[in-house]
């Protein structure tokens, strides 16, 4: 098995991190209303240039949402209320064909405010400052502790295997649960990264 390091394991482990590490509230913020997609969605009607939306869909949608983009522009000529209406039904749009392109599910749109993975906050500000430093840092001491207390487990589960079947049943749950854990991260460590930029082993989303 290829060794692997640590701060190596954070970045390529960094769509499944949240599951295993980090309090979840929701798994990513494409769709909140103060998302990145609804936010490029929202320059998008205010310049009447639809470029921005773009990069979310898959190139096979576009013609679909090009379509909808005018019927929404058009529809906001009407009333408020038309246009309010016409501008959710694009966010909702544009954001379920970008979950669909993801293979994940669209459960509607989250209001303002959602609280969204800390990992996701942190990948974002990495960005944002050019930096991985902090990402790094704070990745790093989460994906330690959590190796260094399941490895605690199944080390203690062991030396008392031998006491009885149930105390040896319990080495092996705390021994698969290591070894899984380690598992996903190899796999995301060495997988190919597509040209989409989604790990090959995980097309059906992050």
């Amino acid at each position: 098995m290829k060794r692997i390091g640590i701060s190596t394991a954070i970045l390529a482990g960094a769509l499944w991190l949240s599951t295993v590490l980090l309090p979840i509230t929701t798994n990513a913020h494409c769709d909140t209303m103060d998302g990145p997609v609804i936010a490029d969605a929202r320059a998008a009607i205010a310049n009447k240039d639809i470029t921005p939306v773009l990069k979310w869909i898959p190139a096979a949608n576009e013609a679909e949402i090009r379509t909808l983009f005018e019927k929404t522009l058009a529809v906001r000529q009407l009333n408020e209320q038309a246009r309010d209406m016409a501008d959710q039904l694009f966010f909702e749009t544009l954001v379920r064909i970008h979950r669909a392109g993801e293979g994940e599910p669209f459960t509607g749109l989250k209001p303002e405010g959602t609280t969204v993975d800390p990992v996701i906050s942190l990948v974002d500000q990495a960005l944002s400052t050019g930096s991985t430093d902090d990402l790094i840092s704070r990745m790093n001491e989460h994906i330690t502790e959590t190796i260094r207390e399941r490895f605690e487990r199944a080390r203690d589960a062991r030396e008392h295997a031998a006491n009885s079947v149930e105390a040896s049943r319990e080495y092996v749950a705390a021994y698969v649960e290591l070894m899984h854990f380690m598992e996903r991260i190899h796999t995301d460590v060495t997988s190919d990264i597509d040209h989409s930029g989604h790990n090959a082993n995980h097309q059906a989303g992050h």
